[in-house]
């Protein structure tokens, strides 16, 4: 079984699956002054040819951190924001259809309250508290994303890969 270490979370790394923001620490330009500023357009989700947002909820429970299964979305981006829990994400550049890229996830720690936007194409799953028992997620995704837009694959035993519980930058 191939391992692998956790990566901060920085622009630069997270750059070919997408894009992401902390929504509890903000940063970057904003309107207003204390006691209410504004933090605008901080990310985008591009929703393909629906313009229905759907809010979903998704609770992880602590487990081995053997990544078994991925997803994604052809037409849309799905936008994740953990809230009230450190989280390990695994994520995977977009292939050819049939081809599947086992050799080439990685994993980052996402902190509380930020969320994280993937494109479209980009393999990815439900991953990992980090540091707690559960975390809550609200996923941002086009009405019905899961039922007509949403390949899954189950991950072959020799293929699978193990988390190891080191940060690396």
């Amino acid at each position: 079984m191939r391992t692998v270490r956790i990566k901060k979370l920085t622009m630069e790394a997270f750059a070919p699956y997408g894009a992401f923001a902390s929504i509890i620490d903000p940063k970057g330009s904003k309107l207003g002054a204390k006691p209410v500023e504004f933090y605008r357009d901080m990310a985008q989700q591009y929703l393909g040819n629906d313009n229905t947002v759907s809010y979903s909820a998704c609770v992880v429970e602590k487990r081995d951190w053997i990544i078994t299964n991925a997803e994604y979305h052809n037409h849309c981006c799905e936008a994740i924001i953990c809230l009230d829990g450190d989280y390990l994400a695994h994520f995977a550049p977009a292939c050819p259809e049939g081809e599947y890229p086992y050799d080439n996830f990685e994993v980052f720690l996402i902190p509380r309250g930020t969320m994280v936007i993937t494109r479209p194409g980009v393999w990815h799953q439900a991953g990992f508290p980090y540091g707690c028992d559960e975390v809550h997620i609200l996923c941002a995704l086009p009405e019905r994303t899961y039922a007509n837009d949403c390949i899954c694959i189950e991950i072959p035993e020799d293929k699978r890969i193990e988390v190891l519980d080191e940060v690396i930058e």
